[in-house]
């Protein structure tokens, strides 16, 4: 349940919707109000309100609702444009940044908001041909304006946050935040309590996947508790990330009461395992590490294109790979084994190792960046300070080893001054990683 409330942010819609409903229920209930102070109206009221009668009410609310509705087009149409731009710029996996950007999706729901609510109030608006018959709540059609220039204010917040959301500092950062965030939740500097190592075993019982799309999430906890509740062990052979087709293998189910062996899990466990597998249709970067790696890492890729040719984008983004990588290489692997009260090995989970984290950076540093002396110093400073915070001597080994392959083909480029600076560099970052493996 939490990771489908959590994919709500990925929904453009959602926020909107919530606004929208908000404001028809505010409309009736101060429509309710007024007919209530209709009869009896108190004397602070005409100090706070202004009366503007039944075709004054008309008039004011029909041009809210009006403006209102224009400019939520207008400001529809400026996202479009922005998210067009990313994508072309960015690559179109960063458009779901803008989709699920909580700024934007409160502008335009603040305005459809208005809109609606101040249709709403309109509608109450009768006018009769005595004072007895006509009928102008006063209270709603001034918080009509109240809420017209709250929207001012909206849109000069909306027009500063478009500009600087598109910036490419901006949208790194925000995307190395989305790494920092999974870090946290799948590599934690102190494991769960009921973690402890735990080798996969062979056999089980086989669980296929019931349909066909990528793992957004897996609920571990839900994943115990029915390890738990079916006396079972569970080993997860997936991880976040994946592309599953319907029938392929998800997990294997052991039993652990040796007298009742079985070839195929039962429907209660097997349903379990499949309610647990949260499958959508595109990545996010949730539970999802290389998504949010590989984002930056196109950003980077994108930025030295030759149609692009801005190095220190690349920069950027290397730096910020640097930010959400070297917390995790400061801590060991994780444990992959969950037991319960009793100490009982009941699920094992998957984590990406960080040797492939490295592997996707700098091979696409080693394919697009020999020509780019900004970007590639970016990316040998970036292995630099990996290789010198890991604590796991794999880690610093796969470093040493990505470097070897860039000081090769540093080989292929017609720079001679270019390529004596990077074997300079690597040299530099070599000896500070050995220098750390030797403390270590």
């Amino acid at each position: 349940m939490r990771m489908r409330l959590t994919r709500l942010r990925d929904v453009f819609w959602f926020l909107p919707l919530v606004m929208g409903i908000a404001a028809i229920v505010l409309a009736q209930v101060l429509v309710q109000v007024d007919r209530a102070l209709a009869d009896d109206t108190p004397g602070w009221q005409s100090g706070f309100f202004v009366r503007v009668g039944a075709s004054g009410g008309r008039d004011l609310l029909g041009a809210i609702g009006g403006s209102m509705l224009a400019v939520a087009a207008t400001s529809f149409s400026i996202t479009i444009s922005v998210l067009a731009t990313a994508s072309s710029t960015y690559g179109p996996r960063l458009v779901r940044n803008f989709m699920n950007d909580r700024g934007n999706q409160f502008v335009l729901g603040m305005f459809g908001a208005t809109f609606l609510y101040a249709l709403m109030v309109l509608r109450a608006i009768t006018a009769g041909p005595t004072v007895e018959t006509t009928f102008v709540p006063d209270i709603a059609v001034n918080v009509a304006v109240l809420l017209a220039v709250v929207d001012v204010l909206v849109l000069v917040y909306f027009i500063n946050h478009i500009a600087s959301s598109i910036q490419v500092s901006t949208l790194s950062a925000r995307v190395r935040s989305e790494l920092d965030a999974v870090v946290e939740e799948l590599y934690p500097e102190h494991g769960p309590a009921e973690a402890e190592p735990a080798p996969t075993p062979g056999g089980g019982a086989p669980v296929t996947s019931s349909g066909s799309g990528f793992v957004i999430g897996i609920d571990e906890a839900a994943l115990l508790r029915a390890a738990i509740e079916h006396d079972c062990l569970i080993a997860l052979v997936i991880r976040p990330g994946d592309h599953l087709v319907e029938g392929e293998l998800v997990a294997r189910v052991h039993v652990t009461d040796p007298d009742r062996p079985e070839r195929s899990p039962t429907p209660a466990v097997a349903d379990a395992v499949g309610s647990a597998i949260d499958l959508g249709e595109t990545r996010t970067p949730y539970q999802d590490i290389q998504f949010a790696v590989q984002q930056l890492t196109e950003m980077a890729v994108r930025a030295l294109s030759p149609g692009t040719n801005d190095p220190y984008t690349a920069h950027n983004a290397l730096n910020e790979l640097a930010a959400g990588l070297v917390p995790l290489a400061r801590r060991h692997a994780p444990e992959l084994g969950r037991t319960d009260d009793d100490g009982v090995l009941r699920l094992i989970v998957t984590r990406l190792p960080m040797q492939e984290l490295i592997d996707d950076v700098f091979g696409a540093v080693r394919t697009y960046a020999l020509d780019a002396p900004i970007a590639m110093t970016a990316a040998i400073m970036l292995a630099r300070r990996i290789g010198v915070a890991a604590v796991d001597t794999d880690v610093r080994d796969h470093v040493l080893a990505h470097l070897d392959l860039i000081h090769d083909a540093l080989g292929r480029t017609d720079d001679p001054v270019n390529i004596d600076f990077c074997r300079g560099e690597i040299e530099q970052t070599r000896a500070a990683v050995e220098a750390s493996n030797q403390r270590a």
